[in-house]
Formats: C-alpha cells, structure tokens, sequence
C-alpha cells in the first residue's frame, strides 16, 4: 500500500466503494486504527454491546494473507475520538487470520 492508498481509506466507511459520502450522522462508527486498515469508519450501527465489545473480523486484500482477514478490537475505556459525525469509539489493530 503507497500513500494514495492509505489518504483514500481515511474518512470512508469500510465496505462502501470509493467514493462515499463518510459517515452519515444517524450511523454509529468505530474508527479502525493502526494495521492495514488504518483510518477508515466501521459502520457499528445496530450492533449490541456484547457484539462492540467483541471486536471485528475484516476481509481485506491489504493484510499479511491476500484474501485473509486483519482483527480490531475495541478500547472500552478510550475517550471518543474526534473522528467524525457518530463516532462512538475506536478498533485498534490486533493482528491477521488467513
């Protein structure tokens, strides 16, 4: 990944083609940091707590396996990052699954 690469993931919305709108103001969203994946907003809305607090599973052709998965989990007692509209917590970066 170049830099071109990592400015167009910063601001989207993961699973939205380029180019998307960013975030809607009625959404919830966990902002991705640090992996492949540094940047983007995961669309969380609807999920429980229980389902938060689990983290996510990311398909991704940007980790170490091509067609693998790279894993976030979240920060429960981290403040609300100023990421956006609907930003309600962040999903550090945890590692790869093939």
């Amino acid at each position: 990944m170049n830099a071109d690469d990592e400015q167009l993931l910063h601001g989207q919305v993961y699973g939205h083609d380029h180019p998307h709108p960013g975030p809607l103001p009625h959404q919830r969203y966990a902002v991705l940091v640090g992996g492949p994946l540094d940047g983007p907003l995961l669309d969380i809305t609807g999920w429980r707590p229980e389902e938060t607090g689990d983290g996510a599973a990311l398909m991704t052709g940007l980790g170490r396996w091509p067609g693998g998965q790279v894993l976030y989990d979240p920060l429960p007692d981290a403040p609300r990052p100023a990421a956006g509209p609907g930003v309600v917590c962040r999903f550090p970066y945890v590692g790869d699954t093939p």
